[in-house]
């Protein structure tokens, strides 16, 4: 049951409960939107900026609602979401012909079915040379073709990005992993025998000239200027016991990569992941669990500079307790940048959402596991 509107933009209107789309992905703010978007209720909002918007569900909700939306993040599949979401202009229907076309494409055994497809062994995903495989072979042939086929396309920048979001929507739904391209299962999950069906994404006409950034977030900062920025960093952990050569969340998603820039990248591991995925290559400063020659961390003090240059009046800060940050810390470094408007907690372990004042109950609920909480700071 979708929750009752919300109002915002000066307490005129009403934010309305929307549907937005994503693959499956570690940290999805699928659960949050609502709350996010209540965020802006009663403020002179009318232009969001989504820092780091990875499958860019919290920017499609703010363009659904009407914000002129600037959604930023690193990774390529990112910004192929943001274009075919917010940047789109046609009803869904627009694009029935190139979805019908691309399913009638003929498969054949290319790159990705020659390191990413497996043959079922009574339902093992174990292949003969002993590796495991995300999706089976009719699925990867089926990937060989299409994505020669939209390459081969006349096709717009829009038109592109549709086209390539709805192959990566359809493969989500057939893959044999646990939701990530780090390791993929032991025997064949049942979602993985079905043949995938590209669909029409939920596009909508967009009624703001919106921008989509590839970009790092310190680069893409000095030149947004918005009315309210939502930022949702990658948390480098505060489990002292990890080692330091741990997995990033570039390397979750690599093949979304390697589909979008269709490029054959050199591959290494059991995953068989892009070797510019490495963690000594695409780690983010906001995952770094190193101090400084000061003696703090370098993922700490990136949250303190993001914020100090953020140039928007009311910013938004998600935070999860098992963050490097602790929760002192970051009670400092809100403080220091402004004035604490609300703070929402949610307990994934309960399940519960709750709304608190700018007290220091957060602080004592912060030391307790699975939490997540956002801020709203005015600067």
């Amino acid at each position: 049951m979708l929750p009752a509107p919300m109002l915002s933009l000066f307490g005129s209107d009403l934010i309305q409960p929307v549907m937005t789309q994503g693959i499956k992905y570690v940290g999805s703010k699928l659960k949050l939107i609502p709350h996010i978007l209540s965020l802006v209720d009663g403020l002179p909002v009318s232009s969001v900026f989504d820092g780091f918007s990875g499958t860019t569900r919290v920017s499609q909700a703010f363009a659904k609602n009407g914000f002129q939306v600037v959604s930023n993040d690193i990774s390529v599949w990112s910004s192929v979401f943001g274009t075919c979401y917010l940047k789109n202009q046609f009803p869904a229907n627009h694009y029935l012909e190139l979805i019908k076309h691309l399913n009638a494409v003929d498969g054949f055994d290319g790159w990705f079915t020659e390191n990413y497809g497996g043959v079922d062994n009574n339902g093992s995903a174990i292949q003969a040379n002993g590796q495991k495989k995300p999706w089976q072979v009719h699925n990867t042939r089926k990937l060989d073709g299409i994505r020669r086929e939209i390459d081969s396309l006349k096709l717009s920048e829009v038109e592109h990005t549709v086209a390539l979001t709805s192959l990566i929507l359809a493969l989500d739904e057939v893959e044999n992993t646990l939701g990530h391209f780090t390791s993929y299962l032991k025997n064949w999950s049942p979602r993985s025998y079905k043949t995938m069906q590209l669909r029409i994404p939920l596009v909508f006409p967009n009624i703001h000239n919106n921008v989509v950034i590839q970009g790092d977030i310190f680069n893409s900062i000095n030149t947004v200027i918005a009315d309210f920025s939502y930022f949702d960093p990658p948390y480098g952990s505060n489990n002292e016991k990890m080692p330091p050569s741990r997995v990033r969340y570039a390397a979750y998603y690599h093949i979304w990569t390697t589909i979008c820039k269709n490029d054959r990248p050199s591959i290494f591991g059991a995953a068989l992941r892009r070797q510019d995925t490495s963690d000594t290559v695409a780690s983010s400063v906001f995952e770094e669990f190193r101090k400084d020659n000061d003696g703090s961390f370098i993922a700490v003090k990136a949250i303190d500079r993001l914020i100090s240059a953020s140039r928007s009046p009311f910013i938004a800060l998600s935070y999860s307790s098992g963050g490097k940050a602790t929760s002192a810390e970051l009670h400092a470094i809100l403080e220091k940048n402004g004035k604490i408007r609300k703070t929402i907690e949610l307990d994934y372990k309960k399940n519960v959402m709750a709304e608190m004042k700018w007290t220091h109950q957060w602080l004592r609920d912060a030391i307790e596991p699975n939490r997540e909480f956002i801020f709203l700071l005015e600067k």
